[in-house]
Formats: structure tokens, C-alpha cells, sequence
């Protein structure tokens, strides 16, 4: 038995690491709104230099950040919301935009550097990064893992009824934590969307520029316990969140 509840909290701890995230599997306006944030997102971000795309990431992080942090602030109680958005060394790292937690439970909101090459401005930058800001908002981290421990327990358990082997329970335990983690995830999705399009609008950046980004997604259409939904859903609720809210 504690070698299976070690392969559960083994299993749970790394599904909570992995964190929400928004990769690449192939090549009402707020009055604190930063002047001139739109004018200059037109520019191209993957077109730029190293240095250059590195500056721009420094400006809309410097846009993004406090919003998302009062947003945070004030949709939650005790929750960290000290944020620390920032670019992965790893050169060689996968496009790949994830939110995941430091070992003192404060967020961190992580770019891989092919994943700014494939960027194409400033608004899309700051969509990306404020759907991130939004999953920690939302608690999705923490829900995710209550999801992988009940589905972990559950089909553990429906293998011991059926009097399974310590290897058939151990498997069951995995196979349940990874289900359960999946159950709602593309739910987390569409609520990072549209809590994310509103994060970035007050940022002074256009989400219905941001969403363009989506178009050149690799669509995972509506698989059978796929992690995201298809993109034409996602377009759809950030349209809406547009349109409900008179946004740009």
C-alpha cells in the first residue's frame, strides 16, 4: 500500500508541475490602460531580433503583470498573486507558454523562446500570456489536482474490488490520475479564454488582434479526453467576451 500512495503522490505531483499549458505542436477599458500599448502591438514580434523580441517581452510583461495581479487580487481570497512571467533559458526547448507554481506556491508564467518566435505581435503576446495569468486566477492548478487524486482513488479502488494485483492497482491508480486530471481541462481552457481576453483589453492590447493567434494553432478538434478544446470553440468564446463587453 505505501508503495501505491507513493506512485499516486509521484503521479498527482507531476501532473500539478506540468501546470496549464498553451504550446505549439508544430512549426470595459481600464483607465490605468498604458498609452500607446496598441499603437505599438502592430509590430511584428517573430520577425524581430533575438534582443528585439526580448524588449518587446519585457513591455507588454511590464502591461500585463499589475492588471493580471489585481484582477487576481480581487477574484480571490489568500491566493498568491505576485506573478513572475519570464522566458526559459533553454533554447532548445519546444514552442510551448505554461503557467506552474515555485516551490513557495507563487506563480510563474514560463515562454520557451521558439514559442516568441512564433508570436506574431504584441497582442498575441499579451492574450497568451494573460490566459496563463487567468488559469492561476482560476485555480485550475489546484483543481486539476483534486481531479487526478479522486480519478486515482476511484479506479484504485474499482481494481481492488475486482481483486487486482498490486501492479493492476498501481496502473489503475496512474490510468485514473491521468483521467481525472483530463475531465475538465478543456472547461479550463475556455475559462482561461475569456477571463484572459478581459485581462488583456485592460492591459491596453486587443484581444480581437490576440485571437488571431488561434488561427495558426494546430486545431486538436474534440478528442476523447484531449486537453484543449477545438480552436473554433475558442475563437467563439473570446468573440463573445468581445461582444458582451463592447471590447476591441
Amino acid at each position: 500500500m505505501r508503495r501505491s500512495i507513493c506512485k499516486l503522490t509521484f503521479a498527482v505531483t507531476s501532473l500539478l508541475l506540468a501546470g496549464c499549458d498553451l504550446s505549439l505542436d508544430v512549426p470595459s477599458p481600464s483607465s490605468a490602460s498604458p498609452t500607446g500599448a496598441s499603437a505599438a502591438s502592430a509590430q511584428n514580434l517573430s520577425g524581430m531580433a533575438p534582443a528585439e523580441a526580448r524588449k518587446a517581452f519585457a513591455t507588454v510583461t511590464r502591461h500585463v503583470e499589475p492588471v493580471a495581479e489585481r484582477s487576481c487580487r480581487e477574484m480571490t481570497s489568500g491566493m498568491n498573486c505576485d506573478f513572475l512571467i519570464q522566458i526559459d533559458p533553454n533554447p532548445k526547448a519546444p514552442p510551448n507558454a505554461y503557467q506552474s507554481l515555485d516551490k513557495s506556491g507563487r506563480p510563474v508564467i514560463t515562454f520557451t523562446q521558439a514559442m516568441l518566435a512564433q508570436i506574431a505581435n504584441r497582442d498575441e503576446l499579451a492574450f497568451v500570456m494573460s490566459h496563463e495569468a487567468a488559469h492561476h486566477i482560476r485555480g485550475h492548478l489546484m483543481r486539476q489536482q483534486q481531479n487526478a487524486v479522486a480519478g486515482a482513488v476511484l479506479l484504485a479502488g474499482l481494481a481492488s474490488l475486482a481483486g487486482g494485483s498490486a501492479a493492476e492497482i498501481s496502473n489503475a491508480q496512474d490510468i485514473g490520475a491521468s483521467v481525472g486530471a483530463r475531465s475538465y481541462s478543456k472547461n479550463f481552457e475556455l475559462e482561461a479564454d475569456e477571463l484572459g481576453t478581459l485581462i488583456t483589453h485592460k492591459a491596453g492590447y486587443r484581444p480581437s488582434v490576440g485571437i488571431q493567434f488561434f488561427y495558426r494553432l494546430p486545431d486538436p478538434g474534440d478528442r476523447f479526453l484531449g486537453t484543449h478544446p477545438a480552436n473554433p470553440d475558442r475563437v467563439r468564446v473570446v468573440q463573445q467576451t468581445i461582444d458582451r463587453y463592447g471590447l476591441n
